[in-house]
This record gives C-alpha cells, sequence and structure tokens, in this order.
C-alpha cells in the first residue's frame, strides 16, 4: 500500500474518531493530545499513525471505525503498515 493512500485512509479514520464522543477522550488522554493539535496535526503522518495504533489496541473499536467509514477492519493492519514506523519486525 502507497504512504499516500494509507495517508488519505488515516484520514478518515482520524475523522471518524473526531466524531466519536465517548471514543476521542480517550485518544486524546492517551497520546497526550488537545483539541487544537487534532486539527494542526491532521496531514502528519506521524500523528495518523497513532490514530491506528490507537484504534489497532482493540477490536471492538477497528470493527466499529470500519463500520463508519467503509474501510475493511482487514485493511487496518496495512494502512498502519505503510505509515511511518509501521514496517514489520523481521526477527531473523
Amino acid at each position: 500500500m502507497q504512504q499516500d493512500f494509507a495517508e488519505s485512509r488515516a484520514l478518515s479514520l482520524l475523522a471518524w474518531l473526531a466524531g466519536q464522543e465517548e471514543l476521542l477522550p480517550s485518544f486524546m488522554v492517551n497520546t497526550g493530545v488537545g483539541e487544537a493539535d487534532l486539527r494542526q496535526r491532521a496531514g502528519d503522518p506521524d500523528f495518523l499513525a497513532s490514530v491506528l495504533d490507537f484504534l489497532l489496541m482493540d477490536d471492538a473499536w477497528v470493527l466499529e471505525a470500519a463500520a463508519g467509514t467503509g474501510i475493511r477492519a482487514e485493511d487496518f493492519a496495512a494502512i498502519r503498515a505503510a505509515l511511518p514506523g509501521g514496517a514489520m519486525m523481521h526477527w531473523t
């Protein structure tokens, strides 16, 4: 997956997350971002990676976000892998 495509998908997920009144505060607490950061850093690939890292912590969140955005749940890991810091670790 190309990084620019992954960024556009991650931006859609951020927009979905911003509309989740119960989940958004948890994201903000866990990442240390404020409301202004959401707007200012929306185009930052590293910040978008944090959105995926957060959502991938809970399968229920992935399924909810997939249903809310039309992005297949199966694609979340590939989206994360295409963003900075998402390369799969090779232990060999």
